[in-house]
C-alpha cells in the first residue's frame, strides 16, 4: 500500500503558471496636442448685457437707498393643510399651485392696509406716489440670469388666478421668452429664495419700489405650544427691507404681522377679500 501512495504521488505534475504578459502604458499626450487641452493661464472676458446689465443698473441704484431690515418666522402648518386640500381642484383645472400665490395674494391684502409700502418716491425725496395696482414681482433664476417678472393687478385676482398667471411667468422665464410687458411696472417683490435654500437674508430693494420679501426654505422644528407640549412645527423664515427715508420700523413691523397672520391662518384671508 505504501509503494503504490508513492508512486501515485509522484506522477503527480502541478502545471505551470500562464505567462503574465507585461501591458504596455497608453501613451502620454504630447506636447503639440495642446490645443486639445483647456488652457489654465488664459482668462475669459464676457460681456455685461440683457438682464445681468439691467441687474447692475438696479442695484447700483439700490446703493443709495437706506434700508430697514426686520425678520420674523411663520407657522405654516394650516397653509399646508389647505394646499393639499386643494391640489386636485387645481391640476384638473391644469394649474399648479405652490405656496406662492398665498404669499402673493397676503402681501396684497396687507399692502391695501399699509399703502406706502406699494409706493414709489421721486429722486429728490419730495414726493411719494402711491401706485393704485399692486404688480407683485417674484425673482426667478433663468438660464438668462436672475429675472423678476410681476403679476399685474394682485387684488383683483384670486389664488387660483394668481397660480395660473405665475405659471405662465416661469414656464416663459424657463424659455427665455419672458417679453418687456412681463417684467416692467413692479411695485413690490418677493423674493422666493426658499426654493434654492437658505433661510434669513436681508433683501435688496429694487428701485423704484420702496420695499421687499425674502422668503425661506420651510423648516421642521420643535416649538412649544399653547400647553408647554414641545410639537414640530412647519416654520417659514421671513425677512422684510423697507426704504427707511419715507417707511419707519413700526409700519414695517405692523405690515409684517398682518401678512404673517393671513398665512397662519388663510381662513383669515377670505375675510378680508372684496
Amino acid at each position: 500500500m505504501e509503494g503504490s501512495s508513492s508512486s501515485t504521488a509522484s506522477e503527480t505534475k502541478v502545471a505551470p503558471a500562464a505567462a503574465i504578459k507585461p501591458q504596455t502604458p497608453s501613451p502620454l499626450p504630447s506636447l503639440s496636442q495642446s490645443s486639445q487641452v483647456e488652457d489654465l493661464s488664459a482668462d475669459r472676458v464676457e460681456t455685461i448685457k440683457g438682464f445681468q446689465k439691467a441687474m447692475v443698473k438696479t442695484m447700483t441704484a439700490s446703493l443709495g437707498i437706506p434700508h430697514f431690515s426686520l425678520s420674523d418666522e411663520v407657522c405654516v402648518d394650516e397653509l399646508i393643510k389647505l394646499r393639499e386640500s386643494i391640489k386636485e381642484i387645481s391640476l384638473s383645472r391644469g394649474i399648479h399651485v405652490t405656496y406662492l400665490p398665498f404669499f402673493i395674494k397676503a402681501a396684497s391684502l396687507a399692502l391695501s392696509q399699509f399703502p406706502v409700502l406699494n409706493s414709489s418716491v421721486d429722486a429728490s425725496c419730495q414726493n411719494i406716489r402711491y401706485k393704485a395696482a399692486h404688480n407683485i414681482g417674484f425673482a426667478m433664476n433663468t438660464s438668462r440670469g436672475l429675472v423678476v417678472p410681476n403679476v399685474k393687478v394682485v387684488q383683483a385676482k384670486t389664488v387660483l388666478e394668481i397660480a395660473s398667471e405665475l405659471n405662465r411667468l416661469q414656464e416663459l422665464g424657463h424659455q427665455g421668452r419672458l417679453g418687456k410687458e412681463d417684467i416692467i411696472g413692479g411695485t413690490f417683490t418677493l423674493s422666493n429664495v426658499g426654493m434654492i435654500g437658505g433661510t434669513y437674508l436681508k433683501p435688496v430693494i429694487l428701485p423704484p419700489e420702496v420695499a421687499i420679501g425674502a422668503i425661506g426654505k420651510i423648516q421642521v422644528l420643535p416649538r412649544f405650544d399653547e400647553q408647554r407640549n414641545v410639537v414640530a412645527a412647519n416654520l417659514l423664515p421671513v425677512s422684510w427691507s423697507a426704504d427707511h427715508r419715507i417707511i419707519d420700523g413700526a409700519t414695517v413691523a405692523e405690515f409684517a404681522a398682518l401678512w404673517k397672520s393671513y398665512i397662519e391662518n388663510p381662513g383669515a384671508m377670505l375675510l378680508a377679500l372684496k
